[in-house]
């Protein structure tokens, strides 16, 4: 039977939901609510993505290994993966008031975040705390999407569409603030802990949509439907191609354009290519906004194959573009930075209506799990093909993930069950 989005997230909604006492979720309205759960995600993000705004700045003044420079960074998304596990083996965004969850979990990255300002910018501590980090995150990404779901009638695409660009200007704040001077690497991480805690506070304002359906105990047995399931194992697989490329791109975007504009013997070179780092992974935004509103209209797997093309094509192209026209690079650069994240939040939604209604946090939650852990590979491998193969190699390995992801979800678009994809629209 054919069941639309609001359908496959929805189910009866607890008493122990409502907001703070005296407004309750109707009062507040869908809008108000959206409204300030997008608000709390972009202020929460930026502690994610602070340590790939930072290392250039570190390096200026100390000398650290490649391998520490991609720590920075794989430890977050090694924390996340850690957390993300905890989250869907204990089933906490299905059981647990997703709020709550939210708001602990910035306080503690922004209690983390906070830290590194007073440490040295390398070490096993830093390393430790950007871990916790990302361990936190695990409740706010996923958590935040389970949320927004929540509201869902008929335009849920549309609404994790918006959440997913709320992640990327969180993700691409920290480049704004290097982009402007004179910030040294100590404060961005603070501003980015301040960011965090007024999360925690704009969360709790937030109501809860009537299309929450609560578990009632830990069911390990819900994890497996990820991969037992044929449809929600292509959507994840599409989703693991996607992920392959997005975050290796935008965690070593900036250092390709610094080089680059070093090499050109352009003046300000890095805060020129953080301006162009922080456009590029911006206008994401737009992209997820425009990929839910077409996504709900035309087709989950239509504009998943779409985005993933093109975001493959630009990959393979990137590297080659180091001495083209500077206008060419950073086109190129933005129809990248569109395309790579405008199929993202809808490998989320597909999931959301594919899985039972009482799995949908938990099942969301392994989905970011098991990409998150995949992209520890391509972070890391990112500077060991450069070193080997130039940025020609190191961007051009990134296409190989989004191509594979194209292959899966033109299979999920010929499965039976893609007819529950977007009420009906594969």
């Amino acid at each position: 039977m054919t069941r639309t989005p609001s359908q496959g997230a929805a189910g009866s909604r607890s008493s122990d939901e409502t907001g703070p006492p005296g407004l309750g979720a109707a009062q507040r309205g869908k809008a108000a609510s959206l409204a300030l759960l997008l608000l709390a995600q972009v202020a929460a993000m930026g502690v994610w993505f602070s340590s790939s705004t930072v290392v250039v700045l570190i390096k200026q003044a100390h000398a650290i290994a490649a391998f520490d420079e991609a720590l920075l960074t794989s430890a977050v998304q090694c924390g996340f993966v850690a957390g993300t596990i905890t989250s869907a083996l204990l089933s906490l965004p299905d059981r647990y008031d997703l709020r709550r969850l939210l708001a602990g979990s910035a306080v503690v990255a922004a209690v983390a975040t906070a830290s590194l300002a007073f440490l040295p910018p390398v070490g096993g501590a830093v390393v430790a705390l950007r871990f916790i980090t990302g361990m936190c995150m695990a409740g706010v990404y996923p958590v935040g999407m389970r949320l927004a779901a929540t509201w869902a009638q008929g335009d849920l695409g549309l609404l994790v569409g918006l959440l997913v660009g709320a992640l990327t200007l969180g993700s691409a704040s920290p480049h704004l603030l290097a982009a402007t001077g004179g910030l040294g690497w100590r404060t961005i991480y603070g501003v980015a802990a301040a960011c965090a805690a007024c999360a925690a506070v704009l969360i709790g304002f937030a109501g809860i949509g009537p299309n929450i359906r609560r578990a009632t105990r830990i069911d390990v047995a819900k994890v497996a439907q990820a991969w037992r399931r044929p449809a929600l194992r292509l959507a994840n697989l599409g989703y693991l191609g996607h992920m392959w490329e997005l975050y290796a791109m935008w965690a070593w975007l900036a250092l390709f354009l610094q080089q680059t504009f070093v090499a050109r013997g352009m003046a300000n070179a890095r805060t020129r290519a953080e301006w162009m780092t922080f456009s590029v992974i911006a206008i994401g935004a737009a992209g997820a906004w425009l990929g839910g509103v077409l996504a709900d209209r035309v087709g989950r797997t239509a504009v998943t194959i779409g985005a993933m093309a093109t975001s493959a094509a630009c990959a393979a192209l990137m590297g080659w573009l180091a001495h083209a026209p500077l206008i060419v690079m950073g086109a190129v650069a933005l129809v990248w930075g569109v395309s790579v994240i405008a199929d993202s939040a809808q490998f989320s939604a597909s999931v959301a209506e594919l899985a039972d209604p009482d799995s949908v946090g938990t099942l969301l939650t392994a989905q970011t799990c098991a990409g998150f852990l995949l992209t520890l590979v391509s972070i890391h491998l990112v500077p060991y093909a450069v070193a080997w193969l130039g940025w020609r190699g190191g961007f051009g390995m990134l296409a190989v993930g989004p191509a594979l992801g194209c292959a899966a979800m033109l299979r999920l678009r010929r499965h039976p069950d893609a007819v529950r994809l977007a009420g009906g629209c594969r």
